[in-house]
């Protein structure tokens, strides 16, 4: 969510005006500016809190893959 020179909410909003056929995951650790509702309401496909596991990102990316079909 946060980087140097834009935030992942706007990353994510100009990622889907090139291509909104990417499924897009976030991953914070922390954050006052998004929730599961702003989130989705952007077009995220899933939002993840840090830490997470290996086991909880496969599960993510696979739920979000199968979403596409």
């Amino acid at each position: 969510m946060t980087m140097p020179g834009m935030t992942g909410d706007i990353l994510a909003s100009e990622l889907m005006k090139i291509r909104p056929d990417i499924p897009d995951i976030m991953c914070t650790g922390y954050s006052e500016r998004i929730d599961e509702k702003r989130a989705r309401d952007l077009g995220i496909k899933a939002l993840m809190m840090k830490p997470f596991t290996i086991r909880r990102l496969s599960r993510i990316v696979r739920d979000v893959l199968d979403q596409k079909s």
